[in-house]
């Protein structure tokens, strides 16, 4: 799965936006949705990476211009990335599956 390295952001983004599309609707069968799984594991992992990249280059830029930031203006950590509602592939739904709506 090389070609995720590859990946801007937003190109990862729509991709794990994809995945998870796809495993919600039920739209591949067991094994090709492990491997979906698998896919999008990647996908997050990446944009997570990617993230963290872009705010160490902001904290430099910061530093450089004699404004570091401080703790109470601390950006996001790994662990607070990781449990980002945005980097969740379940909280990607906008709307409710089929199976959850109310009947």
């Amino acid at each position: 799965m090389s070609d995720i390295a590859a990946m801007s952001f937003e190109e990862a983004m729509a991709a794990l936006e994809g995945v998870v599309g796809q495993l919600e609707r039920g739209e591949v069968a067991l094994e090709a949705s492990i491997a979906l799984y698998e896919r999008g594991a990647l996908l997050k992992a990446h944009c997570a990476q990617m993230l963290r990249a872009a705010e160490a280059k902001v904290e430099l830029i910061r530093a450089a211009e004699g404004r570091a930031v401080t703790p109470h203006q601390s950006m996001p950590t790994e662990a607070t990335s990781a449990n980002d509602p945005r980097m969740s592939a379940s909280s990607m739904r906008s709307t409710p599956s089929i199976r959850e709506r109310p009947s």
